[in-house]
């Protein structure tokens, strides 16, 4: 309590005071999305994680996700992999698409990738760890960040040492996720790590902080206790891109928003949609667009018939038309006090 906050800068680019970022989420943060919850005050948003391997290999859809938007600004593309010339290479196209930032994923616990040596499985090789860090960020002209966890599992929580020696090799803000590999999205995250590494004297880069934020009076809690420069929220942006603009608000004034109505989400839902077909024209998009819909009425009664008409249709018209009866069927549905499930999905 009783914090001094400063505006947080990293590189360049000045966030002001206690920003909110959006977390990098696998088959979630598309371009669509992140526009979308920039428009709610997102303060940078990031990619879905990007393969070193693919983009040193040529894959056209790994590629893909290096498409930006000039509405998402700031935003970070997101890297990872276990080898140092891929990452190097990797940093560098990554630095050709023109983000703001060049993240590298020290954090991802799945078997696939941690098991590998990537993500969270650098976290058992940190002199690995620290010169993959130091060759990138001597390899591109753009600010570099690292998001991880708070160590490999409860034995070896060696985050502080982590925060140091990336600091040392320059860094420009550090992203800590508040568990261990171990512990993948079991429990609840640990903030009181996080604080100490943003209370060691010798951490002068902003210190970020990620994990189970899913209210706006949780993420100011983190702010005021913890002391971090940011906020990063994940999961609970699924079905609830608004939720920046609920804890922008309870920041800045200590009031609640009500949730948004159903015609009111009926609307964010169609602007996404647009944005979708726009990024990725009408197949894909729809198809990509499919595991938000049926997430923005999470809770409506009797929503079940409607639900699988939206998910299954391939038609732009039709979606919208499913999506104006949704509003005229639920216009007077009370949204307080539902809160969508949120899925185990950020790194």
């Amino acid at each position: 309590m009783g914090q001094n906050f400063k505006p947080v800068k990293i590189g360049s680019i000045d966030f002001g005071e206690k920003p909110l970022f959006l977390a990098p989420m696998e088959d979630v943060t598309d371009p669509s999305f992140r526009q979308l919850c920039k428009e709610f005050g997102a303060d940078m948003v990031t990619t879905e994680f990007v393969s070193s391997d693919g983009l040193f290999h040529g894959a056209e859809k790994t590629f893909r996700k290096l498409n930006v938007l000039e509405g998402e600004r700031p935003v970070a593309i997101q890297i990872y992999g276990h080898l140092i010339e891929p990452m190097v290479e990797a940093a560098k196209l990554a630095e050709r698409a023109k983000p703001d930032v060049i993240d590298i994923n020290f954090g991802c616990p799945m078997k696939k990738i941690a098991g590998r040596g990537a993500g969270s499985g650098m976290m058992k090789d940190v002199p690995l760890m620290v010169e993959m860090t130091r060759q990138i960020v001597e390899a591109v002209s753009l600010p570099v960040t690292v998001k991880t966890r708070l160590g490999w599992d409860e034995e070896s929580k060696n985050i502080e040492e982590i925060a140091e020696r990336l600091q040392d090799v320059g860094i420009k803000a550090l992203t800590i996720h508040g568990r261990t590999r171990a512990q993948m999205y079991r429990g609840e995250a640990d903030w009181t790590l996080i604080g100490k590494v943003k209370n060691n004297p010798r951490i002068h880069i902003p210190i970020i902080g990620n994990g189970d934020v899913t209210t706006a009076e949780r993420a100011a809690e983190c702010f005021d206790r913890y002391g971090v420069d940011a906020v990063m929220i994940g999961r609970a942006t699924y079905g609830r891109p608004w939720i920046f603009r609920e804890c922008k608000h309870f920041i800045s004034t200590g009031e609640r928003l009500p949730q948004p109505s159903v015609p009111e989400r009926v609307a964010i839902a169609k602007h996404h949609l647009d944005l979708s077909l726009a990024a990725k024209g009408d197949f894909v998009g729809i198809i990509e667009m499919r595991r938000h819909l049926s997430n923005y009425f999470k809770g409506l009664p009797d929503f079940k018939q409607t639900r699988m008409k939206l998910v299954t249709s391939y038609d732009p018209d039709e979606i919208r038309a499913l999506l104006d009866y949704t509003a005229e069927r639920w216009c007077d549905y009370d949204f307080s006090g539902v809160v969508p499930a949120p899925l185990s999905h950020d790194i």
